[in-house]
């Protein structure tokens, strides 16, 4: 190849790394839970990981690119939708009773609700850009699956039962869900990537494939919660992509279910008693639901006193006990995997909502709730009647991640390192529910690059200008 034909290309690799460096604090912050937790610290889920720290970093990239006109345009509704919880959450540490200790919470909420997600729908300009950052989170589910894997064929897994062997890979027993919640998001993106008409059909088939290796460690985390979750979102995605598309995932998925539990006997045992145990929280539940129930009936009591503002930020474990029955344990029993037996205390009620609204009071949960339940309708409508089949793979990622999570949150809060993707699938569904003002989502800006190779100036379909910072354009 002569010099003059391979100078376009050189020009636009160059200029794809300098239009998608943004999105490295992004992957990093999806990727960087790859990193161990510290064996037998059952405490670390409660301190900044190096995925909070990319988290901050992605802000700040946010922020200047901000100051330098080179981010999305918000509709006015993006911005209430965004920027409401930040005021919930002002009004909440501010009648606290004790403001300096709700501090660090307010810091928290701040980082998973507004910043994250602010800055992922700023940042992340086109379907490409939107298809990398899904694809860090099945890369992260595909890895930590292998972990629970080999943890429950070795036996060196948390203890269940008795024994060490629930998957929670790298995240250890002081966070047993960590594992099934990022293994459970790369299932949902894998499966909305398979079902999605406009991918070329190699990528297709290579999402199904991961789609049904990750069903497997999904199950041996034995979490009813995750595998409801699952559940309800891949039906909601195969819903939307069409009924032959369906039941063709959905015949794999109860092939490979005999295969494992019934052919090969991968957890038959202890699976049919987990799904057994899912209908008998009324009638004989374990000592978990006991406790869930105890404490959702201590979030309604403190709200009940506090109805508007809530006992404030992190006012929960101080509030716990002078709300509670009897019934309530002292904490759940965690061990294995590298750590001895620990108690953990139970400072939480285990359902999002209930959490906001005992802390925050009406107030907060209108702002967060009312946000998310505007960007679910939203979404919806657009993946009904508004998207292009060139970009209809983003809005199942999209809508397939936010689902997952609003319908976790009826039985699971915020806590531990995975929290920060919850920021990140909140900006995913925002982005694909509120595009800017002209904004066109399937525009490849590497291919309007290449088209621009050897000019100083280029632009973006909704997002202006862009300065000249080379012969690539940006």
């Amino acid at each position: 190849m002569s010099l003059t034909a391979t100078a376009p290309v050189r020009a636009l690799d160059t200029g794809a790394l300098r239009r998608h460096w943004p999105l490295l604090p992004l992957a990093a912050t999806v990727l960087f839970l790859l990193a161990p937790l510290p064996a037998g610290d059952a405490t670390a889920s409660g301190k900044v990981g190096p995925a909070d720290a990319a988290s901050l970093l992605l802000a700040l990239v946010c922020g200047i690119q901000a100051l330098r006109g080179r981010v999305r345009t918000l509709s006015p509704l993006g911005v209430l939708v965004l920027g409401a919880p930040g005021v919930g959450l002002a009004v909440s540490t501010m009648t606290a009773g004790d403001p300096y200790a709700a501090l660090p919470g307010f810091v928290r909420y701040l980082q998973v609700f507004v910043l994250v997600p602010a800055a992922v729908v700023l940042l992340v300009r086109d379907a490409r850009e939107f298809r990398i950052a899904a694809g860090c989170f099945v890369v992260l589910a595909l890895v930590q699956g292998a972990v629970g894997v080999v943890q429950y064929a070795t036996g060196t897994g948390a203890s269940y039962q008795g024994a060490n062997v629930r998957a929670v890979g790298t995240f250890g027993p002081g966070d047993v869900m960590g594992m099934a919640t990022v293994v459970a998001y790369g299932l949902v993106v894998a499966t909305a990537a398979a079902l999605a008409p406009g991918l070329p059909k190699r990528i297709r088939r290579t999402a199904g494939a991961c789609a049904l290796v990750l069903v497997v460690p999904l199950v041996l985390s034995f979490s009813r919660g995750a595998w409801i979750a699952t559940l309800g979102a891949a039906v909601l995605v195969m819903a939307m992509a069409g009924i032959r598309r369906a039941l063709r995932v959905l015949v794999a998925l109860a092939a490979l279910g005999v295969v494992l539990v019934g052919g090969l006997g991968v957890g038959s045992e202890m699976v049919a008693e987990r799904l057994t145990s899912i209908t008998q929280v009324s009638s004989a539940p374990d000592q978990s639901v006991t406790d869930r129930y105890t404490m959702w009936a201590a979030a309604e009591s403190m709200w009940r006193e506090r109805p508007v503002a809530g006992v404030g930020l992190k006012g929960f474990p101080a509030h716990r006990d002078g709300h509670s029955s009897l019934g309530l344990s002292s904490g759940s029993d965690t061990a294995g995997a590298g750590q001895a037996f620990i108690k953990q205390p139970l400072l939480s009620p285990h359902n999002m909502y209930l959490l906001v609204l005992s802390e925050q009071g009406l107030i907060g949960l209108l702002a967060l709730a009312g946000g998310w339940a505007a960007l679910l309708v939203a979404g919806l409508r657009r993946c009904a009647v508004g998207a292009d089949r060139a970009v209809r793979d983003c809005g199942l990622i999209a809508t397939g991640l936010f689902v997952w999570q609003l319908t976790d949150f009826l039985y699971a809060d915020i806590g531990g390192p995975s929290t920060v993707l919850t920021g990140v699938i909140i900006g995913l569904a925002a982005w694909w529910a509120l595009p800017s003002p002209g904004f066109a989502a399937d525009t490849d800006t590497d291919t309007a690059a290449g088209t621009a190779a050897g000019t100083r100036t280029g632009s973006v379909p909704g997002h202006g200008p862009l300065a000249a910072e080379g012969p690539a354009g940006r």
